[in-house]
């Protein structure tokens, strides 16, 4: 079961006219309990100077909806749910989420990836390059595949969700358990997330010196 909360917003999102290619929704995943952080809201922690939520939906121009799974308060014209009960970890967001995803093609960031901005161009313009695949993400500098910094096929997307049922304590990589992976190189962008305080001073010094 999920929770729908539309703010008195409009879930529907404008085109960005600029952005072609296939259609997308975005789905960003805030609800984490930051336990590594001393229990901070990552969605509303600064990273140089601008909350995280912030940074990943800069992230999302172009989408179609974006949907925020938790918590975090998010501004006019998005969407936000929370899987029920809450708490069960991002496969169970993910799930929440996907309930409200309407086009054939859904990016799914974790709130804690600061560089979303220039990570997520590659991927939408690979999109089009390779019309097999149903999951575009890069790897990590230690080779791990960001499948919370990912776009995906929604209809593959929703098949290996109906096997996981409310998704709660289900492991990450289970969404990209049977999916066509492509993986997407772009050097222009810093990959990797927020989960202590050492990255989030890794980070502070990468974006100052790279805003």
């Amino acid at each position: 079961m999920t929770a729908a909360d539309r703010s008195g917003a409009a879930p529907q999102q404008p085109r960005d006219t600029r952005t072609s290619g296939p259609e997308f929704d975005a789905v960003i995943l805030t609800g984490g309990r930051g336990t590594r952080l001393g229990g901070r809201d990552k969605a509303a922690l600064p990273v140089a100077g601008r909350p995280l939520l912030e940074r990943v939906l800069a992230g999302c121009t172009g989408a179609r909806r974006v949907v925020v799974a938790g918590p975090a308060p998010v501004p006019d014209g998005v969407l936000r749910v929370q899987e029920d009960p809450p708490g069960g970890g991002p496969v169970a967001g993910i799930v929440a989420a996907m309930t409200q995803v309407v086009s054939p093609w859904a990016l799914v960031l974790a709130v804690d990836q600061p560089d979303a901005a220039r990570a997520t161009p590659a991927l939408l313009a690979a999109l089009a390059a390779d019309p097999e695949a149903d999951l575009l993400c890069q790897r990590d500098s230690t080779g791990h595949p960001q499948w919370l910094l990912g776009a995906y096929r929604s209809a593959a997307l929703h098949a290996v969700l109906a096997g996981v049922g409310s998704g709660h304590g289900v492991p990450v990589a289970r969404v990209a358990d049977g999916l066509r992976m492509v993986e997407v190189t772009d050097g222009a962008a810093h990959v990797g997330d927020v989960d202590t305080w050492a990255d989030h001073a890794e980070w502070e010094q990468r974006l100052a010196d790279d805003p």
